[in-house]
């Protein structure tokens, strides 16, 4: 039984001339929290965004190599990448929910793809995304209200909800707590130890702290290349690189 969700293989980056990711090859488990640690610009976010195609909106950015989810690779031509985006979803660092409703940030993607049949299948689905989003007791009484009207830490976890409302396979987080205060983090450091049981999630944090508290494996990435790859605890108490090793005793980045 093969539990690897995604399985990436020399994959490079290019913007414009810039080689931003040089040949990473990761195998990312299901059900598995998995860090991205690496000082700014090393290409951990980049490579994130290769996993949903985020790269695809981008003019100058070049993508080569394979990456596989289920065994099925991403960059087919017959892939559409608004369908992949619902199998592998995102958060990203700024909260972002759409100037709609509450309900309506919930309920967008699935009335795009067609998963309710009618209002009351619309309602179970935005419920328990509220509930899977450790966000539904606090909003359920004004789910007609502005979603930018939350908290930061209510938006953020608006967000997960409204990724997770499609069913994704896959949770792309792009340093989700850089922008909210400690209890705000450790409220969506819980729920990511939560949604770790139904899901793949794949978190880039600029905080070692946080990958060592949330994650299972972690992958270093240095100046575009993938350094290191190894369960969390391996990594963070003997890791098998210098350079590892240099940034987690907060000798370079």
């Amino acid at each position: 039984m093969n539990d690897m969700k995604i399985s990436a293989k020399g994959v490079q980056v290019y913007y414009g001339d810039t080689h931003a990711i040089k040949d990473v090859s990761v195998e990312i488990e299901d059900k598995t929290v998995t860090a991205f640690i690496g000082p700014s610009g090393c290409g951990k976010s980049t490579f994130l965004r290769c996993l949903n195609r985020m790269n695809d909106t981008i003019d100058i950015c070049r993508v080569e190599g394979d990456i596989l989810l289920d065994g099925e690779d991403i960059y087919d031509k017959r892939v559409d990448p608004v369908q992949l985006r619902a199998k592998v979803g995102m958060v990203f660092q700024k909260p972002n929910p759409f100037p709609k409703s509450i309900y309506d940030n919930i309920a967008y993607g699935p009335r795009i793809h067609g998963l309710a049949r009618n209002k009351a299948e619309l309602d179970e689905i935005v419920e328990k995304s509220l509930r899977r989003g450790a966000i539904w007791d606090e909003v359920k009484d004004r789910l007609n209200a502005p979603g930018t009207g939350l908290s930061g830490g209510q938006q953020q976890r608006l967000c997960i909800a409204r990724a997770i409302a499609t069913e994704p396979e896959v949770l792309l987080m792009d340093e989700p707590c850089s922008a909210l205060d400690p209890i705000a983090t450790a409220q969506v450091e819980e729920l990511i130890d939560e949604l770790r049981q139904s899901y793949s999630v794949v978190i880039v944090t600029h905080s070692m702290q946080q990958a060592a508290r949330v994650s299972q494996k972690t992958a270093f990435f240095h100046l575009g290349n993938l350094v290191e790859y190894d369960d969390t605890t391996k990594i963070f108490t003997n890791p098998e690189d210098p350079r590892t090793e240099s940034y987690i005793t907060g000798r370079i980045g």
